[in-house]
Parts: structure tokens; C-alpha cells; sequence
């Protein structure tokens, strides 16, 4: 048969049928989201995803994550064990069913679980699916149990090797190197910061992670204790312990008494942004859904109705918005759902109907007991609401503004903008570069057909202390709306970020290797954070790295962008080689700029993403807020360079 006719005889033969592991191996995405950074860590949490549900049915209080010395990770709760009798559909154990059969397990089953995380039942078998090795070893009814798997596939039938007298399950698995090509190391910051949420969520559990790949002085791996006895309460006080309060307490609410478990905590501050996270089944839901809008509908009517009785409002010449009563704000909602409905396959929005109601009348009424029993709180919340309407309005003039000077809006580009000539904004990038004199040799150095170069002057405005109608007025940040061609603000949301006419998909924050240019950095990137969020969730904003030496020896030279790299570079040439520090990048002339920052065949650029909304943003707000202790702490504890006075 010739090759044009094999091509178009498309018969039963043509189907290629999979089994469920194949499946997995073969399409990893549609089961964990990606394959890279995001996909790794996302193995460990549906792992640990499976003792919190035993933790939810009150079958577990301890949950140790580690992360091995050989980069594996071990999981192990005191639960009550998979089950391991015989499955009689399958003919096999029934551990051996859950670890290899897409779609098994106890979550379809009501009676075992009422609420889960992961309800879609992919969980341990894909983790199994997409390890080169794995081992579960359970501890059940005075026996251990063991069985391990190499991509997802027995080595031998569940064997009992001793006895004991506690009880749990433990998961160890190493990453598959031809799945996640790009990395198989885990994370600390990422993996703990999951972990002390979870901690949040689930009050009276405690969970322990551990690194076994880095031992301290005293010869002990690094290690923290997750442990909540307030829960929500205690999560509000972690996040917002960098801003100044306006109320004297959190005001907190749990109702586990329904069909609909709602725990809602919350409390206002001086700042001038909203920060709301919720959850289902302890599932980020950063794209909100139906809870999210039971909670502002519950907080937007009490709070109104409590406004309006005051006569607090009578004053106001015009009409008070949802917004305004979240500003300053910083709430988290947690929900248990038996179904939920999530729309998406990242689970990232909630779709059930049934729960606006609970949620809108929870709040509602913890908020009437609140305002009536402190009354001084409640007006200076109203106050609060006030002065975040008259913002708004004066924010809108100035948003406008900023409309009108976009592209679209006939105002032209900014004037200290180099643009490029490629039209297609897929093909196009522009840097953000500190200072004119950079600026400069960017703009000698750089691909006119792409790249395009914009000038900062020093450092824009600290958005995380100022008021929303502030940032619009400055001029370095309005330059950077009307470089990008984006709009804020439509008439259901007045904060909201139109990306339709991005102009460029890449977005390059460029400043000097040094203290000042970290800092400015920072700024850029909380500006983005709180006014231009979807920028960084669509990996639109990337930070260049410029090299810290030039390491030059007769003909021969090297760029280091640390000292040990500096070092070696200096071994290779036989030492007493010429060390240049680049104190900023007004030292390098165009040619330098572009081979080792610019130019895409050899850069370096490090993608800015968010793996979680609430660590993101108790950073910021303690990066670049008032209180200096636990700004200082942080910088000393993760800056290469950063040279701390007082």
C-alpha cells in the first residue's frame, strides 16, 4: 500500500487505544495542568492531598512531607491505611487497584469520603503513572504492606513484610526525568508554602516537612512545623501581619453545622488594596466562582445596610460601589463542597449555584453580630468605605486619562519609548530599563524588529502605600499603561486589566545587578502584581540578568553572573586574570548588553510566576510596607549582596 493511501485510509486500525497509564504518560498536561515547575510540585500535593482528606474525615491529625536525599519524596500520614484485601472486580489488592487505575479509589465513594480535594479520582495514580520508581508502604491492622511500581506498573504483587503497631500510609516517588525534562527538583519556598496553607485550612492537623538535601551546622536537616488551632484566624493574622489594622480584632466565622461548610475570616487594614483568597475542599480557587460571589454579595448588603441606618453616607454626593467596600481588605473563604463543580481543568473556579446562598447569609450575619456588638469598628469601616469612593472617583479621572493617552485612545506612545517595527505582539518584547543612560545603550545594543526599549527615571511610585487614584497620576507608571497599550476598568469591574491590546508578550524588567536595582525591581514588580496581575498568571513578565563580572585575560574573556562562576572563569584562564565588577549597566557598552542580556540565543531570562496568590502577597506587603523588622529579617536571610545598615 503506498504512503498517500495509508494517509487517507482512516479504519478502525487507525485508533490508537491507550490504556489509563499510557494515557497519563503520553498527555501528563491534561492531568496535572504542565510538565514543568508548576506539574512537579503538583505531584507532591496530590499525595499529600490524600492524607488531608483522611485528615477532613477525622481519620488523621499528622502528615510528614520530606524531601529525600536523592530528590525523591516521601509522604506518610497516621490515616487508616489503604486498604490492601482483595479487590474482587479487579482480582487484585486493592491498593494495587488505587495506585494503577485511573479513576479508583475511595472518593467516589460517599460513604468513605464526604468532602475531597481531589475529586476528578486521577490523585495517586498519576503521581505512580508519572514516577520512574515509587514504593507505598501501609500500615493496617497490625500488619506492613508493601508493593512498588516502576511508570506506573507493579513489580509485584502487595506483600506483607512485618508487623506493627500504628497505622497510616507512606507514598515515596521519584520524578520520571523524561516526563519533566525541564526540572525534577522541588522546591522548599514552594512545597512549605502549600504546607503551612494547608496547615491554615485544616485547624488540628500538623503536618512536618523536612529537605534531607541541606544539613545546618548542627548537623540537622532544615525543617518546619505546621501546626493551626485557629485556623482562618490565624491565616488573616500570617498575612496581614505587615499592615496596620483599622478594627480590633479579625472577625472570623465557622459554620460546619450545614449541608455546606462555610469559614469565612476577615479583617480591614490601611491599605488600598483588596486581597481575597478562597477555597474549595482546600483548593486554591483563584479565579473565584460562586463562594466568592455569596461572600460579596453577604458583605456588600450588610455593610450597606449598616451604612444607610448610620447617616454616615448622607453627605456623599454619589453612590457607594461594591468596590469601595472591599478596599483595604483582606478576606479568605473556605468551603467544603461533596460535588463540586469546577469549570476548568485546574479547578480554579467554583460553578455550584447552591452555595451563593449559604456563603451571602454566613457572612451576612457574622458581620451583623460584629458590627452591632463594636460599634467604634464599625464606623471606622464606613469611614474606610468613604474614603475608598471618593478614591475611586478620583482614581477613574485619572485612569482616564491614561486611556486617552494609549494608542487606541489617538495620545500617541510615550515619547522616551524606542518602539520596534514588528507588528505582531506574539514576536514582540520591550524592556523596562533603569535609567536614560542604560536606556541608551539598550537602545544601540537591542534588535530594532522586536525589541523595543522604555526608560524608567529612578524609582516609580510604591503602590503598596498609595492610593489608587496616586498611581494613576505618576508618569513613569502611567508611560508604562500606555507603552503596553493595556486599559483598566470596565463598567462591571472598576479594577479590572483588558489585555486585548498588549502590544508586546514579553514584558522585561531590566535594572543594575545591585541593591538599587533590586529594589527598583521589586517596585516594578508589585506595581504589576496589584494593578496588572493577569500580566504576570499569563507569563507575560520576565526579569533579565545581567552578568556581575567580566573576567578578561589577553584575547580571551568571560561574563560570571556570580562569584563562584567568577572564580572559575578565572581558574580556566590560569588566574591573575582582569576582574571588572559591573556596578550597573551604564558600564557595559551596546555590543556587551546584547550578547550577554539581550540577545535571545544567550540570555538568561527568569519568568515571573505566582504559585501562590496569599505568599505572594503577604511579600509584598511585607517587601514594601511600614514595618522594617520583618523586611530586615527577610533580606537577611535571602539577599546574595544586599549590605544592611540599620
Amino acid at each position: 500500500m503506498s504512503e498517500e493511501i495509508k494517509k487517507n485510509n482512516y479504519s478502525a486500525d487507525s485508533i490508537q487505544a491507550l490504556e489509563g497509564m499510557e494515557h497519563v504518560r503520553m498527555r501528563p498536561s491534561m492531568y496535572i495542568g504542565d510538565v514543568g515547575v508548576r506539574g512537579l510540585h503538583h505531584l507532591v500535593y496530590e499525595v499529600v492531598d490524600n492524607s488531608i482528606d483522611e485528615a477532613m474525615g477525622g481519620h488523621c491529625d499528622t502528615i510528614g512531607v520530606s524531601i529525600n536525599e536523592d530528590g525523591s519524596v516521601t509522604v506518610e500520614d497516621n490515616g487508616r491505611g489503604i486498604p490492601v484485601d482483595l479487590h474482587k472486580k479487579e482480582g487484585v489488592s486493592a491498593l494495587e487497584v488505587v495506585m494503577t487505575k485511573i479513576g479508583a479509589g475511595g472518593k467516589f465513594d460517599k460513604d468513605s469520603y464526604k468532602v475531597s480535594g481531589g475529586l476528578h479520582g486521577v490523585g495517586v495514580s498519576v503521581v505512580n503513572a508519572l514516577s520512574v520508581h515509587m514504593k507505598s508502604t501501609v500500615f493496617r491492622e497490625g500488619k506492613i504492606y508493601e508493593q512498588e511500581y516502576e511508570r506506573g506498573k507493579s513489580l509485584y504483587p502487595v506483600k506483607q513484610i512485618g508487623e506493627t503497631d500504628k497505622r497510616g500510609t507512606r507514598q515515596t516517588f521519584y520524578p520520571d526525568d523524561t516526563i519533566f525534562t525541564q526540572t525534577t527538583e522541588f522546591s522548599y519556598d514552594t512545597l512549605s508554602a502549600r504546607m503551612r496553607e494547608l496547615s491554615f485550612l485544616n485547624k488540628g492537623i500538623t503536618i512536618t516537612f523536612t529537605d534531607k538535601r541541606e544539613v545546618d551546622e548542627k548537623g540537622e536537616f532544615r525543617s518546619e512545623v505546621f501546626h493551626s488551632d485557629e485556623g482562618l484566624k490565624e491565616y488573616i493574622r500570617y498575612l496581614d501581619g505587615n499592615r496596620e489594622p483599622i478594627v480590633s480584632h479579625v472577625i472570623s466565622m465557622d459554620n460546619d453545622k450545614g449541608e455546606i461548610p462555610v469559614e469565612v475570616a476577615l479583617i480591614y487594614n490601611t491599605s488600598y488594596t483588596e486581597n481575597i483568597f478562597s477555597y474549595v475542599n482546600n483548593i486554591n480557587t483563584h479565579e473565584g466562582g460562586t463562594h466568592l460571589q455569596g461572600f460579596r454579595s453577604g458583605l456588600t448588603r450588610t455593610l450597606k445596610k449598616y451604612a444607610d441606618a448610620s447617616g454616615l453616607l448622607d453627605k456623599l454626593k454619589f453612590e457607594i460601589a461594591g468596590d469601595d467596600f472591599r478596599e483595604g481588605l483582606t478576606a479568605i473563604i473556605s468551603v467544603k463542597v461533596s460535588e463540586p463543580q469546577f469549570e476548568g481543568q485546574t479547578k480554579t473556579k467554583l460553578g455550584n449555584r447552591e452555595v451563593v446562598s449559604p456563603v451571602s447569609q454566613a457572612v451576612g450575619e457574622m458581620l451583623e453580630n460584629y458590627l452591632e456588638e463594636n460599634p467604634n469598628d464599625a464606623k471606622l469601616i464606613i469611614q474606610k468605605v468613604i474614603l475608598a469612593a471618593q478614591a475611586r472617583h478620583a482614581a477613574k479621572k485619572a485612569r482616564e486619562m491614561v486611556q486617552r493617552k494609549t494608542v487606541m485612545g489617538g495620545g500617541g506612545l510615550p515619547g522616551k519609548l524606542s518602539d520596534c517595527s514588528e507588528q505582531d505582539p506574539a514576536r514582540c518584547e520591550v524592556y523596562l530599563v533603569e535609567g536614560d543612560s542604560a536606556g541608551g545603550t539598550a537602545k544601540q545594543g537591542r534588535d530594532r524588529n522586536f525589541q523595543a526599549i522604555l526608560p524608567l527615571r529612578g524609582k516609580i511610585l510604591n503602590v503598596e502605600k498609595a492610593m489608587h487614584h496616586k498611581v494613576f497620576e505618576n508618569e513613569e507608571i502611567r508611560n508604562i499603561f500606555t507603552a503596553l497599550g493595556v486599559t483598566v476598568g470596565t463598567a462591571e469591574d472598576s479594577k479590572a486589566l483588558n489585555l486585548e491590546k498588549l502590544r508586546y508578550h514579553k514584558v522585561i524588567i531590566m535594572c543594575d545587578a545591585d541593591v538599587d536595582g533590586s529594589h527598583i525591581s521589586t517596585l516594578i514588580l508589585t506595581f504589576f502584581f496589584r494593578f496588572m496581575k493577569e500580566l504576570i498568571e499569563e507569563g507575560h513578565v520576565y526579569i533579565a540578568a545581567p552578568p556581575l563580572y567580566l573576567v578578561k585575560k589577553g584575547n580571551k574573556k568571560e561574563y560570571a553572573w556570580n562569584d563562584v562562576q567568577r572564580d572559575q572563569a578565572n581558574e580556566r584562564m590560569g588566574g591573575s586574570a582582569n576582574i571588572q565588577r559591573y556596578k550597573g549597566l551604564g558600564e557595559m557598552n551596546a555590543e556587551q548588553l546584547w550578547e550577554t542580556t539581550m540577545d535571545p540565543n544567550f540570555r538568561t531570562l527568569r519568568q515571573v510566576n505566582i504559585d501562590s496568590l496569599a505568599e505572594a502577597d503577604q511579600v509584598f506587603s511585607m517587601l514594601m510596607g511600614d514595618e522594617v523588622p520583618p523586611r530586615r529579617e527577610f533580606i537577611e536571610k535571602n539577599a546574595v549582596y544586599a549590605n544592611i545598615d540599620a
